[in-house]
């Protein structure tokens, strides 16, 4: 299986010492040859062992460019003065320019000190022609600097945008795992809320009974905690690559009902596979929904009704009127499913029913 991403690096690695050596070949070219930039006024001359120095240094120079930007331009610059002062005018001359880009795109520190460097090496360049009896216009010596530095810039702003792009991905991956710790950290008061409510429950109802049903409201709580410990492992699988829980609803609701609280459990439709993005909420809103029943409305029928379907899944849940306190408690447990299934882009709601019951109602599209 072919790495990508090793051929992303190494098509990138290999980018400059490419170019360099297309410019080098190109430079030699006797068709190509005086035919570069022409700095200076001075005549042109045919090429010798000098003017392959010159258009080395020019073009070869480019290969260590992602490494050492600021040493390229040296030797490139270099490169260019032996080139233009000698009258050689090769095409090798083109790779200033990339130099010059690639400082201002790669170079992270000394910026500044090489553009100083630079100017300062350009002024002597220029003053170096009189004494070789050649000489730019003024305005030639300005347009060529300003060209540079306007090539610099456009480095500068390539380097600016790849670091905001990079502060953005930085971000959002900041965002998304914090997103990624608040759902854990509510699924995880959603089982252990649920699990203890029902297990102290019926530990407190285990205190008037005795015999047979004492071992049975005693073997319940193993029961439970042991379902516990089952969703607590599947929601730690979660953090696994390709892990998946498996949502019981019956499981749930059975567990519910040994805990003392009477629960009707109607399921029309196919559900859809554990592993789908409405499952898990639809068991959450489900598991929410049993635990305020319980704590708040603890022997007082309980109806849910889950309807699964090609778009998502609808999931109701009704608590009889003798739930007097139904709504109460801290809220956060509702307040943490409403914010799960409008993640999950459903709808929620929750509240008083006509016959001073309570209900929650959810609909988590597929």
């Amino acid at each position: 299986m072919i790495n990508l991403r090793w051929v992303s690096k190494t098509r990138r690695a290999v980018w400059f010492p490419l170019l360099g050596l297309l410019v080098f070949a190109g430079s030699l070219l006797p068709s190509l040859q005086t035919f570069g930039t022409q700095f200076g006024g001075l005549p042109s001359r045919p090429f010798d062992a000098l003017a392959v120095v010159a258009v080395a240094l020019q073009s070869l120079s480019l290969a260590g460019s992602r490494r050492w930007p600021i040493g390229v331009l040296a030797l490139v610059s270099a490169g260019f003065a032996i080139d233009q002062l000698c009258g050689y005018h090769s095409f090798a001359g083109s790779a200033l320019p990339v130099a010059v880009l690639n400082v201002g795109w790669r170079a992270e520190r000394g910026r500044r000190a090489a553009a100083v460097g630079f100017t300062a090496a350009y002024l002597a360049f220029v003053a170096a022609f009189p004494l070789r009896g050649g000489g730019e216009s003024a305005a030639g010596v300005i347009a060529f600097y300003l060209s540079l530095v306007v090539v610099w810039g456009i480095g500068a702003w390539l380097r600016s945008t790849r670091a905001a792009e990079a502060e953005r991905r930085r971000r959002v991956a900041e965002e998304t795992r914090a997103a990624e710790r608040s759902r854990i950290a509510r699924e995880l008061h959603d089982v252990v809320t649920h699990h203890v409510t029902a297990m102290v429950v019926q530990t407190e109802a285990a205190r008037y009974l005795t015999g047979d049903r004492l071992e049975q409201t005693l073997s319940s709580v193993t029961s439970t905690g042991r379902q516990a410990i089952a969703e607590l492992r599947n929601l730690l699988d979660l953090l696994n690559p390709g892990a998946q829980p498996g949502l019981g609803l019956d499981t749930l609701v059975e567990q519910t009902r040994r805990a003392g609280q009477p629960v009707e459990f109607t399921e029309e439709g196919t559900p859809a596979p554990a592993d789908s993005s409405a499952a898990p909420v639809a068991y959450g809103v489900v598991r929410e929904a049993l635990t305020n029943a319980l704590k708040h409305a603890h022997g007082s029928p309980t109806s849910v009704q889950v309807r699964h379907g090609e778009e998502g899944v609808t999931v109701e849940v009704r608590t009889g009127s003798g739930a007097d306190a139904a709504i109460g408690g801290s809220g956060r447990g509702l307040a943490g499913l409403r914010e799960r299934v409008d993640d999950a882009g459903g709808e929620f709601s929750a509240g008083r029913a006509e016959d001073g019951g309570f209900y929650v109602r959810a609909r988590i599209p597929a």
